[in-house]
């Protein structure tokens, strides 16, 4: 659980995006950012998530919304996941897992009795100045664009 809360400001982005290029949160001042968590690249919430986002993203970006992804795949698996599925926006590759915990969303999860570390499904809406003013807990995977944009 994310102790994050609107209004702080946006913790700091560690990682690079499918073409190994360093990702910052300052890449995205002046611009209103939907970076969003998600477990995995190639699964079936984490694919219905993405492919709502791209099927919505001019709705989206016409709304002044920039779009990240961020998951700990590598950005060979995100370059696959992106060409798959024609993704218009970039993916960071928290492969080090900073990020994830720098906001609160790399937890223990437990699946069949198994106890395991993994990424919480989550989205932060950051602000221009770099301030969250919207945070999505119950993502739905199949209109996550409905919960961003109301």
């Amino acid at each position: 659980m994310s102790t994050l809360k609107v209004g702080d400001k946006a913790p700091a982005l560690s990682g690079t995006d499918q073409h190994g290029k360093p990702v910052s949160l300052a890449d995205f001042k002046g611009k209103k950012l939907v970076l969003y968590f998600y477990p995995k690249d190639d699964t079936p919430g984490c694919t219905a998530e993405a492919c709502n986002l791209r099927d919505n993203y001019a709705a989206i970006k016409k709304a002044g919304y920039e779009i990240l992804g961020v998951s700990v795949d590598d950005a060979k698996k995100h370059t696959k996941f992106i060409a798959k599925y024609e993704l218009p926006f970039s993916l960071l590759a928290d492969t080090e897992k900073k990020t994830v915990e720098d906001y609160g969303v790399w937890i223990e999860k437990s699946m069949y009795g198994r106890k395991y570390m993994g990424v919480n499904r989550m989205t932060f809406i950051i602000d221009e100045n770099g301030i969250i003013e919207k945070i999505i807990e119950k993502v739905d995977t199949k209109d996550h664009t409905k919960q961003i944009l109301e």
